[in-house]
């Protein structure tokens, strides 16, 4: 019998997970190894020793093929998906010059130069100036240039955590399309390095020769290497598919092939992303991302450290659910659903807005988070609650806007990541959006969709129309609740949609009164 199992490998944030999928999307065998998501030397730095991701990944496989059953023979692909926008800077012989800046980092170069010539005067025109500026700030290249010119000046190639894991892999300096999601000189609309006169080499300059070779989604990078086999299990020789960056993966693993699905991604960022051939701003200037199909797009609004606020609420207000977990052997966020279920939809009035970092354009720069409406009433399950309320309507107001822009209504919703596990969670978003909303049959969303690259690219499936058909399958679906969902839509519209206008100015103003105090 030819071999016909996938081989699935998801770097997260907090873990490395090897995944075995058969070629109907049923999960095989799995390993997780965790670890620290980064360390910080400095307030605001988050950076991590490359070499712990390999480690990982070499010790997630290894612990596959330990399985009971599993039969290396059997695997016929592999594919990687990683955390986006995590950079590792390599020497010539590929080592890294310093610890990788992961995607959590906030450190920013103020003072560069403006873009200028035409493209600074047709950003001005179109009010984006600001947004220009606030690229090159956050581009990690513009800050390793000016502040570790050495490190800068000796880096052979410039790589995103997925093109450096490509390298140990197969040891080639190439990287799938479907990766590219971060400060680079990259045109998301042709979906290859940009053109030389390009404004983006402006923002971020930098040789063109240090960035890798780029393929698309469901073709080959390369070959596992006989050195890559010793430290990894993985076969010599097996074909490495190119993938996408998770989210990317798990919008495919969720089955949302097609426009009029929306994929919310319940994790540290909370996303809503869809599937589309063409190419479409749903916020001007904030390009969609490449898809983990070629040549498409998954247009993507986020809110930036979205369920992380669950995290936070856990770590500040949660003490005794905490303490009452581990006296029961329970986990936190299983007590965390009896608050929920404690407080009525709407929170008896409070609305919280879920903006606690700011985002670029959406929904700006000076954003902050606030919660309105507070009395007597209200406990930390309140609070709670409003949270996850918050973010939903966060993530309707995206969906809104990209059905303005696309012109397809979206009329069913899956649902992933870490969130996705809370009941009460999934319930208040069909409210909150008034569409049902599924689980996908698996959790490992991201790993799946990794799956189906190898599945298309391996041969396995004639296309990603059959694979997702053959690979994915709903899970628990809930319901709208027509009462609950007239009390969402009022608060939605009389109050939600109205905080960030009216607060504004208020957000313009501490933001100036946190510069002067250097906080």
């Amino acid at each position: 019998m030819s071999p016909e199992n996938l081989l699935a490998i998801d770097n997260g944030t907090q873990s490395v997970r090897a995944l075995l999928f058969d070629p109907r999307g049923n999960l095989i065998a799995r390993a997780r190894v965790p670890f620290e998501p980064y360390y910080s030397t400095a307030p605001g730095l988050a950076e991590q020793d490359v070499q712990v991701f390999w480690d990982a990944l070499c010790q997630a496989c290894q612990q596959v093929w330990q399985q009971p059953g599993v039969q290396r023979e059997s695997v016929a692909a592999v594919a990687l998906t990683t955390q986006r926008s995590t950079i590792v800077n390599v020497d010539q012989n590929g080592n890294p010059l310093r610890p990788a800046i992961v995607w959590l980092d906030q450190r920013r170069t103020e003072g560069l130069p403006p873009i200028g010539g035409l493209w600074g005067i047709a950003f001005a025109l179109a009010g984006a100036s600001e947004t220009a500026a606030y690229l090159q700030a956050e581009a990690e290249a513009n800050w390793l240039r000016t502040y570790q010119p050495q490190i800068w000046n000796a880096t052979y190639k410039y790589l995103f955590l997925s093109g450096y894991l490509t390298y140990r892999l197969t040891g080639r300096f190439v990287d799938s399309i479907g990766c590219q999601v971060g400060y680079v000189p990259f045109d998301y609309k042709t979906q290859r390095w940009a053109n030389k006169w390009d404004w983006k080499w402006q923002a971020v300059p930098m040789d063109a020769a240090m960035l890798p070779d780029l393929i698309p989604p469901a073709s080959p990078l390369g070959e596992i290497t006989p050195q890559a086999s010793v430290e990894s299990g993985i076969p010599a020789g097996l074909p490495l598919i190119a993938a996408a960056a998770d989210k990317a993966c798990e919008v495919i693993g969720c089955g949302c092939l097609e426009s009029h699905i929306g994929c919310l991604s319940y994790g540290t960022t909370a996303t809503i992303n869809t599937t589309h051939r063409r190419y479409i701003e749903v916020i001007p200037l904030i390009p969609p991302y490449p898809s983990a199909v070629p040549s498409a797009y998954t247009l993507e609004v986020q809110v930036y450290r979205g369920y992380w606020m669950v995290s936070w609420f856990k770590q500040e207000f949660g003490l005794r659910e905490q303490t009452l977990a581990k006296q029961r052997g329970l986990e936190t966020e299983t007590l965390f659903e009896d608050l929920v279920k404690a407080v009525p939809p709407g929170c008896n009035g409070l609305v919280l807005q879920p903006f606690w970092s700011p985002g670029l354009r959406y929904p700006g720069p000076e954003a902050r988070g606030a919660i309105v409406g507070f009395n007597d009433t209200h406990t930390r399950a309140h609070i709670y609650r409003a949270i996850l309320e918050g973010l939903a309507y966060a993530l309707r107001e995206g969906a809104e806007r990209t059905v303005q822009r696309s012109g397809v209504v979206i009329r069913e919703l899956r649902v992933s990541g870490g969130g996705s596990q809370s009941d009460a969670a999934m319930q208040l978003t069909a409210d909150i959006f008034g569409l049902p909303a599924s689980r996908p049959h698996i959790y490992e969303a991201s790993g799946l969709g990794a799956a189906i690259d190898a599945a298309v690219g391996a041969g396995i499936h004639p296309n990603f129309q059959t694979a997702v058909r053959e690979m994915t399958r709903l899970g628990e679906t809930f319901e709208p609740n027509p009462a609950r969902q007239r009390i969402y839509d009022d608060l939605y519209h009389s109050v939600y949609l109205q905080m960030y206008p009216r607060l504004r100015p208020l957000y313009h103003a501490l933001r100036r009164m946190a510069g002067k105090a250097g906080g």
